[in-house]
């Protein structure tokens, strides 16, 4: 039986995304960083839940639609693991999807009395803190 890899997840009640959105949210930037690699095992849904200390089927909606988006595998018998990469969604919609975190980003930074120059510099730094860093091509002699 392989290794399952706990998932370092902070569910925040007064946040205004629902539940199963925030575990889907953690998983992704898990995945993203390199944090969780390809191929390990999640724990099971009753052992999130439990670590959690939420709902299973919360638990179960976010694998469920981790699954559908390609970030997971299920492997039947076995458990759900971290997935290839692979192009997860249609250009369109990754598109629309950009455009509506950015627009909803946005109208949550526009009151804060910040620069614009300053919020990019914050946006970029916290993108660098979770993108994967390619590694920078050595040259031949």
């Amino acid at each position: 039986m392989s290794r399952r890899t706990p998932l370092m997840l902070h569910i925040v009640a007064g946040d205004s995304r629902p539940i199963h959105h925030q575990i889907v949210d953690g998983v992704r930037r898990l995945v993203a960083s390199g944090a969780l690699p390809l191929g390990a095992a999640l724990p099971s849904v009753r052992g999130l839940a439990q670590q959690l200390t939420i709902n299973p089927n919360t638990v179960a909606r976010a694998y469920a639609e981790l699954t559908a988006e390609g970030w997971l595998d299920a492997r039947a018998g076995l458990g759900l693991f971290v997935a290839a990469p692979r192009q997860r969604l249609a250009d369109a919609e990754r598109t629309r999807r950009l455009d509506d975190a950015v627009q909803r980003f946005a109208g949550d930074v526009i009151g804060l009395d910040y620069s614009a120059q300053d919020i990019l510099s914050r946006a970029a730094s916290a993108l660098e803190a979770v993108l994967p860093h390619p590694e920078p091509a050595r040259k031949s002699a």
